[in-house]
């Protein structure tokens, strides 16, 4: 049965981790489609995985269309989220608009943005115009060079602001956030807090569900991978093993462990 956001709902509402990954062509997402993964995120990661970049900024709508016409052609029941990237939204709810029907009409079931109190009218003009939107806070990668680096968001006097983009965001109309790069005892506080969902990356074993880039849980990006990463190619014969241990291991709360998380 085709994944939605009432699949996601009642998932949070029953205790029922979720699991996405990223995916950018029509052979992976057929493989993450036929191990049961919940969402697949045509994530602004390609920028660096894809691409070859040191950040997701030179992605474009383009690009971003490009990969989930590709991905969607290889899905069945697993949701399909399309990232707006860099530049395609920040500028006016109308050009939010613009771009996030781009992704719809390359095969995009959901988008996903960045950002907390600054895009509530962003979001709820979407949701208004029948949208679903994931939002995205914490470490956003798209702000990276604002940010200083990859780096831990939400520690001292920065954790209320995320709690309060957190429930803004919710308010505005998104079916799920991403929470990035967050300590997990924020990261659990904003989950018990909402109603929706929440899905982790590096944000510790309390959220929802989880999420990780496709290369890095393979272990075949060439750069370092990330803190909160693992490589399920390690105790895994076939790419078909690993996937299907990072679903088993998140619907059983193993992953992601102390050594994922940040405190």
């Amino acid at each position: 049965m085709a994944v939605t956001v009432t699949t996601m709902r009642k998932m949070k509402a029953e205790s029922d981790k979720i699991t996405w990954l990223t995916a950018y062509d029509y052979s992976f997402a057929s493989l993450i489609d036929a191990q049961g993964v919940d969402a697949i995120l045509v994530g602004d990661s390609l920028g660096m995985v894809v691409q070859g970049h040191d950040t997701p900024v030179p992605v474009t709508i383009e690009h971003s269309c490009y990969h989930t016409e590709c991905v969607a052609r290889g899905v069945g029941n697993t949701m399909v989220v399309g990232d707006l990237p860099f530049g395609s939204y920040q500028t006016s709810k109308e050009q939010a608009y613009e771009n996030a029907v781009k992704l719809m009409q390359a095969g995009a079931h959901t988008v996903k943005l960045e950002g907390g109190e600054l895009q509530v009218e962003t979001i709820q003009f979407l949701v208004e115009r029948g949208i679903a939107v994931c939002a995205h806070i914490g470490l956003t990668p798209q702000s990276v060079h604002q940010l200083g680096g990859f780096k831990v968001q939400g520690r001292g006097a920065a954790a209320k602001q995320l709690l309060e983009d957190a429930i803004s965001v919710e308010q505005a109309g998104a079916f799920a956030v991403v929470l990035e790069a967050v300590p997990q005892s924020l990261a659990k506080e904003i989950t018990e807090r909402l109603s929706i969902p929440t899905i982790g990356i590096g944000a510790g074993p309390a959220c929802d569900g989880q999420v990780l880039v496709l290369q890095d849980m393979l272990d075949i990006y060439p750069k370092k991978s990330p803190k909160f990463s693992k490589n399920y190619m390690a105790e895994a014969s076939t790419v078909h093993e690993a996937v299907g241990n990072y679903v088993s291991e998140v619907k059983a709360g193993v992953f992601p462990a102390q050594e994922h998380s940040f405190n």
